[in-house]
């Protein structure tokens, strides 16, 4: 696998630093870590990325996966490109690809593929220096205790068609939602994930400040098979280089 430095920044934000390029997805969190900064305290500011070559992914509007800010860092980063997802209001930005569900694109030479999230939006599978990344953005297996069973069969539906569209290919590296709040099906959609596509590194996602999910993660019978490449995340602006 080629080499990236990844930093978690919080809940589905990372950074993913290869070669040659730098991939920021799903920032909004502009508040550092208390007694660190910059991306040490997982925060992202234009002085980090001068001389980079950037790429903004944002899966959907929802105030945890964007921030409009990265928006007025093109005044200082010329350079900068965008992929964002087309129910983000972006009217002014340049270097923009607007990104529909079931497209693909070229971001100045990251091959970029989308998938409809079961939420709002879209996951990004993204092909850049020789690295095969997904990011689910909202894309998950929602069943949420004491819904409808029909609105939960139809999620289950919808999210299997998804990720059936990935059978059989290999990520280097995969941020999958593993929400807490889920309850018992928590894990439901990165085991799918995982017995229908494959990954080298997992790094869960969704979580906010409840890291005590990885201590379930890792006693988990279902994680047998996969837990030795989930990646525990211990705080903001953690680094991980792969």
């Amino acid at each position: 696998m080629a080499k990236a430095t990844v930093h978690y920044l919080f809940n589905s934000g990372f950074t993913v630093k290869t070669e040659t390029r730098f991939l920021l997805f799903d920032y909004w969190n502009t508040a550092p870590l208390k007694g660190h900064a910059g991306l040490d305290g997982g925060v992202v500011t234009p002085a980090d990325l001068r001389g980079l070559n950037v790429t903004v992914f944002a899966s959907h509007a929802h105030m945890d996966h964007f921030n409009p800010v990265v928006l007025k860092w093109q005044r200082e980063l010329p350079g900068i490109r965008y992929v964002l997802s087309e129910d983000i209001d972006a009217p002014s930005a340049k270097n923009v690809t607007r990104a529909c569900p079931d497209a693909t694109y070229d971001v100045g030479g990251i091959r970029v593929r989308t998938l409809k999230s079961t939420d709002e939006g879209l996951a990004f599978v993204a092909e850049a220096d020789g690295l095969k990344i997904y990011h689910a953005g909202d894309l998950n297996w929602w069943h949420w205790e004491g819904e409808p069973d029909d609105e939960n069969a139809a999620m289950e539906a919808a999210y299997k068609a998804e990720i059936d569209k990935l059978r059989g290919q290999v990520f280097d590296l995969a941020f999958v939602p593993v929400d807490p709040r889920l309850e018992a099906q928590y894990l439901w959609g990165l085991d799918y994930f995982m017995k229908t596509a494959d990954a080298r590194l997992i790094f869960p996602m969704h979580f906010m400040n409840k890291y005590s999910v990885f201590d379930r993660l890792f006693s988990d019978p279902a994680t047998k098979d996969y837990r030795d490449r989930v990646v525990r995340i211990s705080r903001r602006g953690e680094r991980f280089e792969v």
